[in-house]
């Protein structure tokens, strides 16, 4: 397996084939991302409750084939979505077009776009994707530059527990067969308090942790207190200092 873990090389190839192997169905419902479906309208919800998306200029960090950069598109936001899989971003351009949805998709890392527009952006989404790169604090890190004073940065990942285990791996992937297998690895998943060194570092505040449930009986989410399988959190940039 090639892994890199500096600068724009901070990927995993083999989680880009991965991924970019399920392009082709990405947007099918009833696909192999069909939790992800279920996830989005839960995702966006936190976003929209916690920043103004009319307007704002909002970053899609690991977009995938689009489904959370278009929601976020036609909740008025300007977005740019970013992701390393080629056959990812073709896929979330076509569909793109088909949908009528206008999203900037660019096959680019978020290192490299941080070194070219520092501080462009109202709100950063990162979602689903810290536990499948090499250095989650390097994308922080990048995400920090890359928010405005005062922006927000949205982020959802798995914590390292049992249940997460139980749920996520054995249940998800083997028993129920929602996800393809070995979609996660259990010793790339993030504890809360790891998460929030990490935006510490990046002298980013901590303003939530909310844990997302998925529900497969009704192929839904919700966003719930328990943070123990699934969870979001939102982090903020301070104000500038006044002079």
């Amino acid at each position: 397996m090639t892994t890199q873990a500096s600068g724009d090389t901070n990927f995993s190839q083999a989680e880009l084939d991965k991924f970019g192997a399920l392009a082709q169905r990405w947007w099918d419902p009833e696909g192999p991302q069909k939790p992800l479906h279920a996830l989005n309208p839960a995702r966006l919800g936190y976003v929209a409750d916690r920043t103004t998306l009319q307007d704002a200029r909002v970053l899609d960090v690991g977009c995938g084939a689009g489904l959370l950069s278009e929601a976020l598109a036609r909740a008025g936001a300007q977005v740019t979505a970013l992701d390393l899989a080629p056959e990812l971003v073709k896929v979330a351009r076509l569909h793109g077009l088909e949908s009528g949805v206008k999203v900037d998709y660019r096959l680019q890392s978020v290192e490299s776009l941080a070194a070219e527009m520092p501080g462009a952006f109202d709100a950063i989404a990162c979602m689903e994707m810290l536990e499948h790169v090499p250095d989650p604090g390097s994308i922080i890190r990048a995400c920090a530059t890359l928010l405005r004073p005062g922006g927000k940065l949205f982020l959802s990942t798995l914590n390292r527990t049992p249940a997460a285990f139980a749920l996520a791996i054995v249940g998800a992937e083997y028993v129920a067969r929602l996800l393809p297998r070995g979609t996660h690895q259990y010793r790339d998943f993030i504890k809360p308090h790891e998460l929030g060194a990490w935006l510490r570092d990046a002298e980013l505040r901590l303003e939530d942790v909310s844990g997302l449930m998925y529900q497969p009986w009704s192929n839904s989410a919700r966003v719930i207190a328990r943070t123990d399988v699934n969870y979001l959190a939102c982090a903020s940039k301070p104000e500038a200092a006044a002079v």
